[in-house]
């Protein structure tokens, strides 16, 4: 069925870089995209975070839960011999820039799934690394080393709050003529709650890219979210449509 968006109003609160393709798919479904970019995100340049400069290679795989997290470390080494694990497909096409294929890949794109069924597959596996901002949830590093697993982890982004979007994101809010905000990450979830005072707009459709998403906007007074049945823009998409097509 083909996705229509009836030329709703969806405020896109993901860092600028990455709301321009989200901003363009709206656009093609028939919907009017709003981008108030409410993160910011920059690659960890300092000499202390990469002390595994030298000793890269001796791990068996390398773990990337988000492209940021890809378009960094690549920054900063040229190659990897190792096997490599992502997230989901937009990492997974993040990665495959840079001329490698993911050996590992879940069915569903969070943290829990991923390492719930890389142990799974891979149950004597050792030597990971994990790349990782430095808002990253513990999961992967909790699970892994519950397990057994030797794991090392590599912060090489930071994510923070674009506070220069405060103003901008207040204007449109107090037009009250939007049909959905989209929530990517609970960062961006965490940066509206800080940027505007979240109880006077819990009544806004939030659609969130996933259940981890989706608990961190419920959590801060949300009442209505939708996710969808795949974790990605694509998918928050096509829940749009349908949302819009069941209400009628």
């Amino acid at each position: 069925m083909k996705m229509d968006l009836q030329d709703k109003q969806i405020l896109i609160t993901r860092e600028q870089s990455q709301a321009q393709s989200f901003s363009r798919l709206i656009t093609e479904a028939g919907g009017r995209p709003i981008v108030v970019p409410l993160l910011e995100i920059n690659c960890v340049t300092q000499a202390g975070q990469w002390e595994l400069d030298q000793t890269i290679d001796r791990f068996d795989w390398v773990f990337f839960t988000s492209a940021n997290g890809v378009a960094c470390f690549f920054k900063k080494f040229a190659e990897v011999s190792c096997r490599i694990a992502v997230v989901g497909t937009k990492t997974e096409q993040a990665l495959k820039k840079y001329g490698y294929v993911a050996t590992f890949i879940p069915t569903t794109y969070n943290a829990d799934t991923m390492a719930r069924e890389f142990i799974e597959k891979y149950p004597v596996a050792n030597r990971l690394l994990l790349v990782r901002g430095n808002r990253s949830r513990p999961v992967l590093p909790d699970e892994f080393a519950k397990h057994g697993y030797d794991v090392e982890t590599m912060e090489v982004y930071e994510t923070g709050i674009n506070r220069n979007a405060r103003a901008a994101l207040q204007t449109v809010l107090s037009q009250n003529k939007l049909d959905f905000i989209t929530f990517t990450s609970p960062s961006t979830v965490q940066a509206f709650v800080e940027l505007v005072d979240v109880w006077k707009y819990d009544q806004l459709v939030c659609v969130c890219i996933g259940t981890t998403t989706e608990q961190a906007a419920q959590e801060q007074g949300f009442k209505q979210t939708i996710i969808p049945d795949e974790f990605t823009i694509e998918g928050m998409i096509a829940e749009m449509s349908d949302y819009i097509r069941m209400k009628g």
